[in-house]
């Protein structure tokens, strides 16, 4: 299941989009009536799925779409007038933002929305995948400092600090990272 969420001021665009949906795969569905009230929400929750239903009360939407787009790894969907499409394609796509023309065929709506989830669950992984890499970028600058420290204090060579703290992590089963750290707090002593 797909959490969606559904930004509409009209309630009557907000049921017509919820009609074409398929709930089977798109549920729960949460409608927000105002681009505050999304905003809102998606600080306080992840969404596989956000689709845009311009204009909306209190801004046109084009703005939130971007917005959702780069904070979050959901597939964005942004329903625009068609003879506005183009304009705000140029404007949101760059954020990775499907414009989809209104009125919308069905078979159109699926495909787009197809496509929204296979970009966002991509954008999922590669988030994932950064995060991964992030953390070993990490525990690698805080076993250099500790070799450092280890060289500085102790007068050790680089191949011996290393020595003491990948034997330390193997003795004691712990990862690296946390030897490296109790070496740095017994050297602050």
């Amino acid at each position: 299941m797909n959490r969606t969420l559904l930004v509409s001021s009209s309630a009557a665009g907000a049921r017509t989009v919820r009609e074409l949906l398929p709930a089977r795969d798109y549920a729960p569905v949460i409608v927000a009536a105002s681009g505050t009230e999304a905003r809102r929400l998606c600080a306080g929750s992840e969404f596989d799925l956000v689709i845009i239903n311009t204009p909306l009360s209190d801004e046109f939407g084009q703005e939130l779409a971007s917005g959702i787009s780069a904070d979050s790894a959901a597939g964005v969907l942004l329903l625009v007038r068609g003879e506005q499409a183009d304009e705000i394609a140029a404007q949101v796509e760059p954020a990775g933002v499907f414009v989809i023309p209104k009125p919308v065929s069905r078979p159109f709506f699926f495909q787009a929305i197809r496509l929204a989830a296979v970009s966002g669950r991509r954008m999922a992984g590669l988030l994932e995948q950064n995060r991964r890499l992030q953390a070993a970028l990490e525990e690698s600058r805080l076993v250099s400092r500790a070799k450092c420290a280890l060289i500085q204090c102790r007068l050790m060579t680089e191949p011996q600090a290393h020595r003491l703290i990948e034997k330390r992590a193997m003795d004691r089963r712990i990862p690296k990272r946390q030897a490296a750290e109790e070496i740095l707090q017994e050297l602050e002593m």
